[in-house]
């Protein structure tokens, strides 16, 4: 099993950042690809990037240029960094991990949620 614990998130001004922290714990030497999901109210859960093992990544077009995915293998932990922030980012963000590599996303670990809530 592996657990996945999120922190970072608060209130933030339209315009600021944050940055978000998952740290994982557990049988962890086998997961690649890593991720953040995010859910708004009444909207589906989203992922809003990726990164694997080595470092490549993939964002959703909504954040691209504003959010950057990183990790540290040695730490076991990944992180969002959340610039630029608008309204329309507020929501629950969820670290995710292991999809499966022929379904994909999402991955079937997930951890607790942190609320991001950006005021205009």
């Amino acid at each position: 099993q592996v657990q996945l614990v999120e922190s970072g998130g608060g209130l933030v001004q339209a315009g600021g950042s944050l940055r978000l922290s998952c740290a994982a714990s557990g049988s962890i030497f086998s997961i690649n690809n890593m991720g953040w999901y995010r859910q708004a109210p009444g909207k589906q859960r989203e992922l809003v990037a990726g990164i694997t093992r080595g470092g490549n990544t993939n964002y959703a077009d909504s954040v691209k240029g504003r959010f950057t995915i990183s990790r540290d293998n040695a730490k076991r932990a990944v992180y969002l960094d959340l610039n630029s922030l608008k309204p329309e980012d507020t929501a629950v963000y969820y670290c995710n991990a292991d999809p499966d590599p022929i379904r994909g996303w999402p991955g079937r670990y997930w951890g607790q949620g942190t609320q991001v809530t950006v005021s205009s």
